[in-house]
């Protein structure tokens, strides 16, 4: 895990876009591979307004706020829904799989089963999927074969098919990616969910340009904010790879440190989220 007093990184392996020095193939497990989405988690002790808050009484039935994300799918060995409960997330039904509101606010679908990556996509609910997949497709994204986390791939009863009509694009086959769900009510607007503050695209730029975080000529840092939104209004971010691989050593806290998994901003083949 790193760590920092005002943000977190959470992850299932390495972010880093290169093979780590400790993987060996074939003995090592895929979970130590390079190139693993991630989240990160900033908290702001000064602010005083609450994005999300459970509903009150036996069922806690709140969703998330907005209606952009439709959910993060991780597909994980295990889970246990008494430590989701206990550490402040909303279980809203757990029929052979769970969907959940996280305690920032950001609905999770989990699913159990193996994946290289667990974090497997961010489902974003459009008004127009064409034009959704246009912006995407700008970004290097392309269709790929929709991800299962099982063997029956959507046939039983602990894993859902592809939602219909639905479209999952990806940098390439092994990249964490984003499935395009076309909004139930197309005469509403999608409405963003504030929790989110960007899906981070890591690049590596061509060769010859320049990738630092600051400008050689004036030392002014580049901008790493975000810098456009889709047309589901999710902020996009662009993060070269030297600053991700600098982060990576800054923050990277000691085995022995580690509490349960590696760390966060999203490096799947590029993404990462920040909440």
């Amino acid at each position: 895990m790193y760590l920092s007093y005002t943000h977190q990184w959470l992850g299932f392996g390495p972010e880093t876009l290169s093979i780590p020095d400790s993987f060996t193939f074939p003995v090592s497990s895929f979970s130590q591979y390079g190139g693993h989405a991630s989240i990160h988690i900033r908290y702001d002790p000064k602010s005083t307004k609450l994005l999300y808050k459970r509903s009150s009484g036996e069922y806690n039935n709140e969703p998330a706020p907005g209606d952009s994300i439709a959910y993060l799918q991780l597909g994980v060995p295990q889970y246990r829904i008494s430590q989701m409960v206990k550490y402040g997330g909303n279980i809203l039904d757990a029929y052979g799989w769970v969907n959940a509101v996280c305690p920032a606010g950001l609905p999770i679908r989990a699913i159990v089963g193996i994946r290289p990556d667990p974090i497997m996509f961010l489902a974003i609910n459009c008004a127009d999927i064409s034009q959704s997949e246009e912006f995407y497709s700008k970004l290097g994204f392309v269709r790929q074969e929709y991800p299962y986390a099982r063997l029956n791939s959507g046939q039983g009863q602990f894993e859902p098919p592809q939602p219909a009509k639905s479209v999952y694009l990806a940098p390439s086959p092994n990249s964490m990616g984003v499935l395009l769900l076309q909004n139930k009510n197309r005469k509403k607007s999608v409405i963003p969910n504030p929790v989110l503050r960007s899906m981070n695209v890591v690049y590596a730029p061509p060769p010859g340009e320049e990738s630092s975080t600051t400008d050689n000529n004036n030392n002014t840092p580049v901008n790493i904010e975000p810098q456009i939104m889709d047309p589901s209004s999710i902020p996009v971010s662009f993060i070269p790879q030297d600053y991700l691989e600098k982060e990576i050593k800054l923050t990277k806290v000691s085995n022995s440190e580690s509490v349960f998994v590696n760390t966060v901003q999203g490096k799947s083949s590029g993404d990462a989220f920040e909440l």
